[in-house]
């Protein structure tokens, strides 16, 4: 399986949610906090997003809880 990054925030209830659900698949997952990494939050608004959680596997990447996205891992 790809390497999976999940960009959050503290408090960000779809990015626990986003976590969770891998979890429960057995993913493996790097988290990075865009409020605490400057990188992190670059590399999010790069891909043209404004909120969190974003998702990126290999070169597909999403925003928000998408629990259809995560099942076709």
């Amino acid at each position: 399986m790809q390497q999976i990054t999940v960009y959050s925030k503290p408090g960000c209830v779809q990015c626990q949610a986003t976590m969770r659900k891998l979890d429960k698949r057995g993913a493996a997952y790097e988290v990075r906090d865009v409020t605490q990494d400057q990188d992190a939050y670059a590399h999010v608004r790069e891909l043209g997003y404004q909120q969190v959680p974003v998702v990126e596997v290999g070169q597909q990447h999403w925003s928000g809880f998408r629990p259809d996205k995560i099942s076709g891992l």
